[in-house]
């Protein structure tokens, strides 16, 4: 709870709670939530003695209550209850049938069609399902090979921006509506001279560009009009990997992993499972290695806990600043000629790291993050070639980015020949440079001094508002394209529906350089694969025809033999001695900024999504909002807490910012997130959070020293729902060592005192199907794709930030972080908590209407309209996993809105309560599948919306009643455990305990 005067006691009982043992929380577990439960402070015991503390102030007007006061209340409530359920519902609207039925549509019944969403210039495959011609829902196109199968968070909420009532309707001209005619007028008219003068005076600034038909087109503008340039620009970009690829090896290449192949992996500052290039194949991969029978171990090194610090088997807590020098420390003991003096002490953890990697020669890994200099990515590589590990578990590629170029330096030339009056016509493709450019560029007031500025944008944004026109983007599930993944392969983009606001593609707009006559996006795409196999290509494709491999690579998702090709290199071994440390280090440590993409809005292209806005961040459980991470040990010394206000002043540049104390957060370090302070984002994004942008500076993107951070007396109301459904004093994690498991495999059932006993009701046979999930946590790594492939396939609306702050977010399933240890360096964990669909559920009991009960296949089900909102069942769940609608959260009245619920699914209104279903619409769509066919449902066959989004098959669903099921195997195991079995509610959704594969030669220091 927020303080209004700093509480010394406080922090003198984080820092001193795990050895004193002074918190009567972690006397009772070990396992912590927030840094207040493990503190054990008045403010929080008084949370948990309030189940609803907003809600229940009626009751402080007097010590007792009596029977009438009592009874009044219950009466009220019931009232209102029955009102909200039956008076307030969704409006009537009339039905009107096909009067032609398309002929390839079943009503009911929907089609699925490849796709790929692209992110910092990689795509990943993906099927979308789409009900009459309406796009709801994405999932993972299995034979992708950046994807397998599984999405991410932002992927899942790209379907809710489509829709978006937000984005860009219209052409826009000087601020004021226009058209594409008028605009194709205008810029030829102000092309044509240009053209004359063979382009001087034109400049496209882009994103990374991974469409290869973009890429020609590209390269075409420059043909015809050699003086015209080409910049690339965003502001989670490459650079770093590029350069030290570069100062490694003379050339740029395209480094894959193969997480599978490692035994031992060093992630120095490299966030590889949460997001990036080949981020859910690597999750995958890393993921099929923790099991106990061949497990790997993972080493990470970094300045702020990450998802991949949180699975690390060992993690060094390192300033950004000195990863480098802890880089050449390693790399120096494995032989590498290093060159220069490093000043990080070789400790026994950092031997013990060393000599693991030495004995898994050719079987290790060390991946440098993007964040981090040229230098550390070279010293990675140097480091995988000392080892033996190249052409095992990494390879090099040729690049798969045209035109890779170091995007800051790209960005700093356009301002340059902007600043000597060298552009006459810039065209943005997409991105907000306006808003993410560094501050030290100034770029959106430079913008002015051009001519003709043209945006092509999905939102009229803030670079849209200073740019002559403004043209609306299609959506890219409206529009034809091609995209490229993380190894190469590429996949067709096709549309699923027409664009809703005629936006246009960037394929569309330069076409109107290259071509005499306007040409479309599919037209564009197919002539560019049509030339690439043609008779010049001597693809074997000529067999069957274009229009074949046409088929073919629309209906796979992939282009065959698409990939990047394979390339040999040569390590440059003399390269330290030529290029010596390249971070700044001051010494004594002074304060050290962080910059880092947010894990919700990334580099706030996502502001307007709501979503995501809702979507609890992985490890802070932060929603709507951004702040400034700091380690408890520096709040303890400038005297903060949670939700204080600190001003951050960097390069004579000041924003304020809300801190959050950050258990594993190096010392004299403040992390501050990328993405919000948006002014044009729309009514969901503005104005939210502060714009971390406005300090950033071009010489030091990522992370610099020289910060200054002072209080300024005010505090912010933070919504974070790391202590919503807390569970007081209930160990409901389990975990230990793989040392522990092979030495006593039923170690984890003896961590439960109570397995569960006799139950009064009486047991109930189950002859047809029996629906049950495990979850292995060994596999999770935290990244909330499960949680909006949840929210986008059961119509869950999203209910704002002041009503989060009322403990009433409306998520059927959320993953809970857990922490274990000191503040300082605590060991981390996730667990996802839906439904538990109790055999003997306490929720079914006490409903007064029978509105949940139990069915024949074992699934607790809600009957909504019989719901009148007595909330008992609420009250007596032990998991907290239902949510109440308390108000009309749904929008009805949004015509585009509609289109986006999935219409296998109960939209629900106002005064129900509703909760994780195991997908039963899924399950449904599969019995009537396998009755028509004569037949029981097959494994695999019901696949729920967390399973299906999971890149690391952490979630298993299926019948209990099939002995060959993966989850029945899973069950199986001897780390299977219930949740809270004491209670003998005797769940369907189970867990394996989490284990963690510790060095044996390293101990804490």
């Amino acid at each position: 709870m927020r303080k209004d005067e700093f509480n010394p006691e406080l922090h003198n009982r984080l820092v001193t709670a795990e050895s004193t043992q002074h918190s009567a929380l972690s006397t009772q577990h070990s396992y912590w939530r927030s840094l207040d439960e493990l503190a054990d402070t008045p403010e929080f015991r008084e949370w948990l003695h309030r189940e609803f503390p907003r809600g229940a102030a009626v009751w402080e007007e007097s010590q007792s209550v009596s029977r009438r006061q009592f009874l009044k209340l219950m009466g009220a409530s019931m009232m209102l209850a029955g009102l909200s359920a039956c008076n307030f519902g969704p409006p009537n609207e009339k039905i009107v049938p096909y009067v032609r039925q398309p002929e390839d549509l079943v009503l009911g019944k929907p089609l699925y069609y490849t796709s790929a969403f692209s992110l910092s210039g990689y795509a990943t495959g993906l099927l979308v399902e789409s009900h009459t011609g309406r796009p709801i829902k994405v999932e993972g196109n299995p034979d992708h090979p950046s994807s397998l199968g599984a999405t991410d968070a932002f992927a899942q909420a790209s379907v809710l921006s489509l829709y978006d009532p937000d984005r860009s309707q219209t052409v826009v001209h000087n601020q004021s509506r226009s058209d594409w005619d008028s605009f194709v007028r205008e810029f030829r008219a102000a092309l044509d001279p240009i053209r004359g003068r063979q382009g001087a005076g034109l400049r496209i600034l882009a994103e990374t560009v991974n469409s290869p038909t973009l890429a020609e087109q590209l390269q075409t503008v420059l043909t015809q009009m050699p003086s015209a340039k080409w910049h690339q620009y965003e502001p989670i970009n490459r650079d770093n990997v590029r350069a030290g690829a570069t100062l490694a090896f003379g050339q740029d290449v395209e480094t894959v992993y193969h997480l599978d192949k490692a035994d031992v992996i060093l992630a120095l500052d490299a966030d590889f499972l949460s997001c990036g290039g080949g981020t859910l194949r690597y999750a995958r991969e890393f993921a099929t290695r923790r099991d106990p029978q061949n497990m790997n171990r993972l080493y990470a090194a970094e300045p702020t806990l990450t998802l991949t610090g949180a699975k690390a088997d060992h993690r060094f807590m390192v300033r950004a600043s000195e990863i480098e020098s802890f880089a050449r420390t390693v790399a120096r003991v494995l032989s590498v000629d290093v060159g220069g003096v490093q000043n990080f002490a070789l400790t026994k953890r950092m031997n013990g790291l060393i000599r693991d990697l030495q004995a898994h020669r050719g079987s290790s890994l060390v991946m440098a993050g993007d964040y981090q200099p040229p230098v550390v990515h070279a010293l990675a590589h140097a480091m995988n070639d000392a080892l033996g590990n190249v052409g095992s578990t990494l390879e090099y590629r040729e690049p798969i980015h045209a035109s890779a170029v170091d995007q800051m330096q790209s960005l700093r030339d356009l301002v340059a020949d902007i600043d000597a009056n060298k552009v006459e016509l810039l065209i943005i493709l997409g991105g907000n440079p306006a808003y993410s450019a560094p501050a030290d560029l100034g770029f959106a007031d430079r913008l002015s001094k051009v001519a003709n500025r043209v945006h092509l944008s999905l939102y009229s944004d803030e670079t849209s508002a200073v740019c002559n026109w403004h043209v609306n983007a299609a959506h890219y599930l409206e529009a034809w394209s091609d995209a490229r993944g993380h190894d190469g392969t590429t996949t067709i983009l096709q549309p699923l529906i027409a664009p809703l606001y005629g936006g246009k593609s960037a394929h569309e707009l330069l076409a109107l350089i290259t071509s005499a006559a306007e040409q479309s996006a599919h037209d564009i795409v197919r002539a560019f694969w049509q030339k690439k196999n043609g008779p010049s290509s001597g693809s074997t494709t000529l067999s069957t025809g274009f229009d074949a491999f046409w088929r073919k690579a629309l209906n796979d998702g992939v282009i065959a033999n698409s990939s990047a090709r394979p390339k040999s290199v040569t390590l440059n071994r003399d390269v330290f001695k030529q290029a010596q440390t390249q971070t700044p280090v001051s010494n004594p440590p002074s304060l050290e900024i962080v910059f880092r993409p947010d894990p919700t809005l990334y580099d706030g292209q996502f502001a307007n999504n709501a979503w995501l806005q809702e979507l609890p961040k992985p490890l802070t459980k932060i929603t709507w909002d951004n702040v400034a991470l700091i380690a408890p040990a520096l709040a303890q010394r400038m005297n903060l807490d949670n939700n204080d206000v600190v001003e951050l002043k960097y390069q004579n540049r000041t924003v304020r910012a809300p801190v959050w104390l950050m258990p594993g957060q190096a010392d004299n370090t403040v992390v501050v997130q990328l993405g919000y302070g948006r002014t044009r984002a729309g009514k969901v994004g503005d104005e939210r959070g502060y714009n971390a942008y406005l300090i950033r500076n071009s010489n030091a993107p990522w992370f610099d020293v020289g910060v200054e951070m002072r209080k300024v007396g005010d505090d912010y109301a933070l919504a974070t729902t790391q202590r919503h459904q807390t569970i007081e004093g209930r160990n409901v994690m389990r975990a230990g060592t793989l040392k522990e498991f092979r030495a006593n495999q039923n170690f984890v059932r003896e961590m439960d005192e109570h397995h569960g006993g006799e139950i009064i009701y009486p047991e109930y046979k189950y002859d047809g199907y029996k629906w049950g999930m495990a979850i292995n946590m060994s596999a999770c790594v935290g990244c909330n794709a499960c949680v909006v492939a949840c929210q986008a396939e059961n119509n869950i609306p999203v209910v704002g930030k002041s009503e989060v702050l009322r403990d009433r977010k409306m998520h059927w399933l959320r993953v809970d972080a857990y922490y274990k240890g000191t503040p300082d360096e605590p060991e981390a964990h996730f667990q996802p908590v839906p439904c538990m669909h109790c055999e003997t559920a306490p929720c079914e009991v006490v409903c007064p209407v029978a509105a949940t009960t139990h069915s024949s296949e074992g699934l607790n089900e809600m009957t909504y309209n019989r719901c009148i909102g007595t909330r008992y069942c609420s009250n007596n769940c032990p998991y907290k996993v239902r949510r109440f609608n308390f108000f009309q959260y749904t929008d009805y009245e949004t015509p585009v809105l509609k289109l986006l619920n999935n219409p296998d699914v109960t939209v629900r209104s106002r005064g129900v309560m509703e909760k994780c279903t195991y997908c039963v619409q899924r399950i449904n769509r599969a019995r009537i599948t396998a009755e028509r066919e004569g037949r029981r449902i097959r494994e695999g066959e019901v696949v729920t919306a967390c399973q299906a989004a999971c890149p690391t098959e952490a979630i298993i669903f299926g019948d209990l009643n099939d002995a060959n099921s993966r989850v029945v195997k899973l069950k199986a195991s001897p780390l299977n455990y219930a949740m809270l079995a004491e209670l003998n509610t005797r769940p369907r959704t189970t867990y394996l305990a989490e284990l963690r594969n510790l060095n044996p030669e390293i101990k804490d220091e």
